[in-house]
């Protein structure tokens, strides 16, 4: 279509109405940025400029009334602000629940409730919504409510979910409740949940949250199993620290450091990397000691575990192996051993002590003066209360000097069998 534009007063006409328009869109784009500008000014005098400039857009009313009501702590005078806010855009669940917040301070719990009730439906899945509204339905009274929220919390933020645990711990400190009702079924939030436990020294809330963990037969992170094996540890509780072991196996890819009967060590030819937590080799930094697998050097495998000493008196190299045993039972240990240049009085030995109370139940004798691989093993018996040994490498004596390079390898603990047939 064209538009004859050949009469003088018909230019006129048009130019007017294009300058109009111009004007109109001009005037439209200048006030939008000018509110705009004001409304990034934390001043109550530029927050009420963008709300004159722009008084359809909710987002400068809802500014204007968190400044009232958190800045200058006038919930009553931050009300039609926040109403004005919800009425143009009742789909942000953070404006209603800054006006939740403003008629709770008021005491104004029934406006306050239906306001919450409007934030969570609005945005029912939004971990920081969730937050706070269950952090105000605990201040209203309503801990289900409450706990229903943070299950959101832990379902949706990983890194808010030990808080939310904690907050659900507070609200209801029973760990069946809140495994049937509450925390979502997912082995990353029950291993939280796991973690919280043992920091409140609670093992039979800890051992019922393993057990639904080991249901799930969802991967794992190693760190909670380290932790949790630990900790047992710590509490004596051998049988269910193995037991974790166990299931770890397969729930954090740990199958190929789980015992067998030929071998109650893990790792003990030093094929696999030392994993220095649960039941593989642990190992800690001790002056004048140097730990390294050594492929050029190995008697049952492709490497071996190379110890360098060079320094004043040690009690051990800092390697050393938990592994679960049986009381009142015979075993037997053997290991290969190589060292060079090793001088010193005394030296290095192989060590099975009680995991709990010390008390040593067999030493070898000392691993030096063999430049080839040569083999120390000896058979004991545990005492009547021994859940766990603890293989290590001592000095022996302590307090001397010791220097030189010994080499292990191929080491093997297992149940003595009878000749007799019984055991």
């Amino acid at each position: 279509m064209q538009i004859a534009l050949h009469n003088p007063k018909r230019k006129v006409l048009f130019l007017g109405i294009c300058l109009l328009l111009c004007t109109t869109y001009l005037s439209f784009c200048s006030r939008e940025f000018l509110a705009a500008y004001f409304s990034e000014k934390p001043l109550l005098a530029s927050l009420q400029r963008a709300v004159f400039l722009e008084p359809a857009n909710a987002a400068y009313w809802h500014l204007l009334g968190r400044y009232h009501l958190f800045v200058l702590q006038e919930p009553e005078a931050a009300l039609p602000f926040l109403r004005s806010a919800v009425a143009l855009n009742p789909h942000r669940a953070g404006y209603w629940l800054d006006l939740s917040t403003a008629y709770q301070l008021l005491g104004k719990k029934e406006e306050q409730s239906g306001a919450l009730e409007k934030a969570t439906v609005t945005d029912p899945t939004t971990p920081e919504v969730a937050w706070q509204a269950a952090n105000l339905y605990w201040v209203q009274g309503k801990p289900e409510k409450a706990l229903q929220e943070f299950r959101v919390v832990a379902e949706n933020d990983p890194y808010l979910a030990t808080v939310a645990i904690e907050k659900c711990w507070q609200i209801r400190p029973d760990a069946d409740a809140l495994l049937k009702t509450v925390l979502p079924r997912r082995a990353g939030v029950y291993s939280l949940f796991l973690e919280f436990l043992i920091s409140k020294n609670d093992a039979p809330s800890a051992a019922q949250v393993w057990a639904e963990i080991a249901q799930l037969q969802a991967p794992i992170d190693t760190r909670y199993v380290f932790g949790y094996v630990r900790y047992l540890i710590g509490q004596n509780q051998i049988e269910q620290a193995s037991r974790v072991w166990s299931d770890a196996g397969s729930l954090a890819h740990l199958a190929a450091y789980q015992p067998s009967p030929m071998n109650l060590l893990v790792n003990g030819d030093f094929s696999l990397p030392m994993l220095n937590g649960g039941f593989d080799w642990t190992y800690e930094s001790v002056p004048g000691v140097s730990l390294a697998l050594d492929p050029t050097e190995s008697h049952s495998g492709h490497r071996s575990l190379s110890i360098v000493f060079d320094g004043a008196g040690m009690q051990d190299a800092g390697i050393r192996q938990r592994v679960p045993v049986k009381p009142n039972t015979a075993y037997e240990f053997s290991g290969y051993f190589k060292s060079e240049n090793l001088e010193g009085a005394g030296g290095p030995i192989f060590v099975a002590q009680d995991g709990f109370t010390g008390a040593t139940y067999f030493t070898s004798d000392e691993l030096k003066g063999a430049d080839f691989w040569k083999q120390a093993s000896g058979t004991f018996t545990t005492g009547p209360d021994t859940r766990s040994l603890l293989v290590r490498i001592a000095h022996i004596p302590a307090a001397n000097a010791i220097r030189g390079r010994l080499w292990i390898d191929g080491l093997r603990l297992t149940k003595e069998v009878h000749h007799e047939g019984t055991e």
